[in-house]
């Protein structure tokens, strides 16, 4: 199957999300294309989406909130699944906006929603994001869970094998 993993990320540590899930899909044989949400312009030639972003101030990002306004009859056509990843020690699933992304799941017709914690740099932070991290009390560092973000894209590769054999069958019953 030809996958979409589209991933808004502010400081690269989303994005390396998207990446570990595509080496999963890419590992169960499916050809995946990693590309940026404001350079996609259609998604018709892709099967299956995962679209991602980071969540800042109880939002996703506006990259991939526009691509999924942008898109959304092309996404609701095919399998779609979404992933956020939140502040560094609180899953972004309480970080969220929970009325914005339960509209975003139902607009483009999402499978399923995974919220992941996030990596913390300081440094890497403007003043204002610097002083909104400060009021939550988030702590820096590394707290995203590779081991769950990979169970997660290998239960997308066997619902996406699922849906290959049910396909084949329909047409073998032909």
């Amino acid at each position: 199957m030809q996958i979409l993993v589209t991933v808004a990320s502010r400081h690269g540590a989303t994005a390396e999300i998207g990446t570990a899930v595509a080496d999963v899909l890419r590992a169960d044989g499916h050809v995946v294309d990693e590309v940026a949400p404001q350079d996609v312009t259609d998604v018709e030639r892709y099967d299956a989406v995962v679209l991602g972003s980071a969540v800042y101030t109880a939002h996703w990002l506006s990259p991939a909130r526009d691509l999924a306004a942008r898109l959304a009859p092309q996404l609701r056509d095919r399998a779609v699944w979404v992933f956020s990843s939140g502040l560094a020690t609180q899953p972004a699933a309480s970080a969220n906006s929970p009325h914005e992304l339960r509209a975003l799941i139902q607009d483009v017709g999402a499978l399923g929603h995974r919220a992941f914690a996030g990596r913390l740099r300081r440094a890497d932070l403007a003043f204002a994001e610097r002083a909104i991290i400060a009021g939550a009390r988030a702590k820096e560092g590394d707290h995203r869970d590779f081991e769950a973000v990979e169970a997660w894209a290998r239960q997308i590769a066997a619902e996406l094998r699922t849906r290959e054999g049910a396909v084949a069958g329909a047409v073998a019953g032909f």
